[in-house]
C-alpha cells in the first residue's frame, strides 16, 4: 500500500503516514462503500458485456440478411 499524498510506502495497519506524517487512516464505512460500490461496478460491467455480445449478435445477423 502507498500513501495517498506522498506516495511513499506504507506498512499495513499504520495511521500516519512516516515520510510526509499525514493521516492515512481509512474509516470502516468508507471501506465498505467501496467495496460495494466495486461489487455494483462488477455488476454493471457484466451486464455491459452481456448488452455487447447482444448488439452483436444483432448486427452480424443484420448482415447476413443483406447478404
Amino acid at each position: 500500500m502507498s500513501c495517498p499524498y506522498c506516495m511513499a510506502e506504507i506498512i499495513a495497519g499504520r495511521l500516519v503516514c512516516v515520510s510526509c506524517s499525514r493521516d492515512i487512516a481509512v474509516p470502516p464505512a468508507l471501506l465498505a462503500e467501496r467495496d460495494d460500490l466495486r461489487r455494483k461496478r462488477d455488476l454493471i460491467r457484466g451486464e455491459l458485456q452481456k448488452a455487447r455480445g447482444e448488439l452483436e449478435m444483432i448486427r452480424t445477423r443484420n448482415r447476413s440478411r443483406r447478404d
